[in-house]
């Protein structure tokens, strides 16, 4: 019977799974499609300032829910001449920052209260509703920018019943060894980061892999030693989406999609690096704790934050050392004399 009952839990966590990403696709192309070409010209406009660079990225990828989908813009961007690669530099930084907005969201499923308000935050109290009024709008209108707009809520609503489903489906797991002996082998930093990059790097999402990892919270069984590395892959993980679409573009774009892998790799070491020496001293008591969603989006915004503000002042470097991977044919045929 338990193996039954395992199976069809397994099941229904992979329903949940691809309806969170099916969500997630939905908000991202309603999005794009409502935007048109306006989120492109607000990049356009305040890349030239470093500061306000990485505000539009923070603020563009809040609006996308993808920073993935935000670098593949710029590289299609600086491939076409329209940005130049120190200007997409800022813009990819922020995007970090606005991804996080997602793990927020989401941690706002485990808000558990009796009060009428604060039940109505819960955003599987009001999806249900921005679901009925996508489809009808989706139905029965004509009206492409309506539609558009249906498609955002349509997709925000499948989004949460995902994760609300995935949620359901892990919280047996509590109860078993073999689980828990896998979340207790992620507590090894190298190991943990491994499977957050592997994980990110499949389905190509750092806010679809973070809530993947928030759902797993539901079991009460990750702790923040095991869910801290994790986070740090997913950021780096994240970036394989941006070197794909570089492929075959201009050596421009192929060297902005090198900036996003170098700012998460350099901004991941430095993070593990300080903040496992700080621990080693300190021994922070909170790391065996059971982690919480809320507790999940603090890290990852955390990181981030951190990492733009140790690393923006070095942008131009980061820049260099995309120049120095990718080089200009001449500077290879030199150096091949």
């Amino acid at each position: 019977m338990g193996d039954v009952v395992d199976f069809f839990d397994l099941l229904t966590m992979t329903g949940g799974l691809a309806l969170f990403l099916y969500g997630m696709y939905l908000m991202e192309d309603g999005l794009s499609r409502a935007s048109g070409r306006r989120l492109e010209s607000i990049l356009e406009k305040l890349a030239g300032n470093p500061v306000k660079a990485v505000l539009a990225g923070a603020g563009v990828t809040a609006l996308v829910q993808s920073s993935s989908a935000v670098t593949v813009m710029l590289v299609g961007l600086v491939n076409s001449g329209i940005m130049k690669l120190n200007q997409a530099a800022g813009v990819i930084m922020g995007a970090n920052i606005g991804t996080t907005v997602t793990s927020w969201i989401l941690s706002l499923t485990a808000i558990d209260s009796d009060d009428f308000f604060v039940r109505l935050l819960r955003p599987s109290s009001f999806s249900p509703i921005l679901a009925l009024a996508g489809a009808v709008i989706i139905m029965f209108s004509q009206k492409e920018k309506l539609r558009n707009k249906a498609m955002i809520f349509l997709g925000f609503a499948i989004l949460m019943f995902g994760m609300d489903t995935m949620c359901s489906a892990v919280e047996p797991l509590k109860d078993v060894p073999e689980f828990i002996g896998i979340l207790t082998g992620f507590s090894n930093p190298v190991l943990g980061m491994l499977a957050g990059l592997v994980l990110t790097a499949v389905i190509q999402s750092s806010s679809a892999s973070v809530g993947i990892l928030q759902a797993l919270c539901a079991t009460g069984s990750v702790s923040y030693s095991a869910a801290i590395p994790i986070i740090m892959g997913q950021n780096v993980g994240t970036c394989v989406t941006a070197l794909i679409s570089g492929i075959g573009a201009s050596r421009d774009a192929k060297r902005a999609a090198l900036v996003h892998l170098y700012f998460n790799l350099i901004g991941t070491i430095l993070f593990m690096t300080v903040f496992y020496t700080l621990h080693a001293v300190l021994d922070f008591p909170f790391m065996e704790r059971a982690a919480t969603r809320a507790g999940i989006a603090a890290v990852h915004s955390v990181f981030n934050i951190a990492a733009v503000i140790c690393l923006l002042p070095f942008s131009r470097l980061l820049v260099g050392l995309a120049c120095l991977t990718v080089r200009e044919k001449r500077e290879l045929r030199g150096l091949a004399q």
